[in-house]
């Protein structure tokens, strides 16, 4: 499969459009606890609801995918105990919420290294996507012990057992083959990607996704980011001019053909 071309890569003025995809971090909810001299997990707790606005934003606005980094592969050096606490507030965040995502026609899609979770919670993992598969709605997609370099190692791996089995031709490996066996493969690449908590850095999210994608960085804890600050983040898009490597005002010439 011949590489793609620069030209193919499509072109849009976005002034005044809200962005296909958005990926946010949502960093800043043991800060957020500490504030209030409240254990971490609290922090956490706050985040969920926090998470619920997002959906319903997203889904209101008629987003096609919010992804949300929710627990990255770096995320187990934290202190065992957070760790746990963790993994049961997904166990049971995953247990209430299923059913009001399934209400609303929202498709739930996990990404990540499963492998290392207790077996509960890759079951309940397995049922949420199961019960929301059937849905046309908002993709939500959750990234769990993900992270972007596992996620370009393990599609390397895919392709390089190809090779190995005569399926294909390593002259065949393009950017196309190596996208197809990528978590977010089928859908669109983010367009505006939200890191909360004042941090302005990928931190392994992504990587090979956010190469086109929008910046949007803020001081914000994620507990309080609430739909006005959502709202700020897709204004600051709205009026961006994304070019993909062309120049402005080949961009606006393409508008006006």
């Amino acid at each position: 499969m011949p590489a793609r071309k620069t030209e193919d890569v499509p072109i849009t003025d976005y002034h005044g459009a809200l962005p296909r995809h958005v990926a946010i971090i949502m960093d800043g909810n043991g800060r957020w606890a500490k504030k209030r001299f409240m254990p971490r997990i609290v922090g956490h707790k706050a985040g969920v609801e926090t998470v619920r606005t997002m959906v319903r934003h997203c889904a209101e606005k008629q987003i096609e995918v919010l992804t949300l980094f929710a627990f990255s592969s770096e995320n187990w050096r934290r202190p065992e105990k957070e760790v746990n606490l963790l993994l049961e507030l997904f166990v049971t965040a995953l247990k209430r919420e299923v059913k009001r995502l399934n209400e609303n026609n929202v498709v739930l899609k996990i990404v990540g290294d499963r492998s290392a979770f207790p077996e509960t919670l890759q079951q309940e993992i397995a049922n949420a996507e199961a019960t929301t598969s059937g849905n046309s709605g908002l993709k939500l997609v959750i990234a769990a012990n993900y992270g972007g370099r596992w996620d370009i190692v393990q599609a390397s791996r895919t392709l390089a057992e190809e090779v190995a089995a005569g399926k294909l031709d390593p002259s065949q490996i393009d950017e196309e083959a190596l996208n197809r066996h990528l978590s977010l493969y089928g859908m669109p690449e983010p367009d505006l990607f939200i890191r909360t908590g004042g941090e302005e850095r990928v931190s392994n999210f992504l990587l090979w996704q956010l190469a086109y994608c929008e910046m949007y960085f803020t001081e914000t804890l994620w507990p309080d980011f609430d739909g006005d600050a959502f709202d700020a983040a897709l204004n600051s898009f709205r009026k961006r001019q994304r070019r993909f490597g062309r120049t402005g005002e080949q961009v606006e010439q393409e508008q006006d053909a």
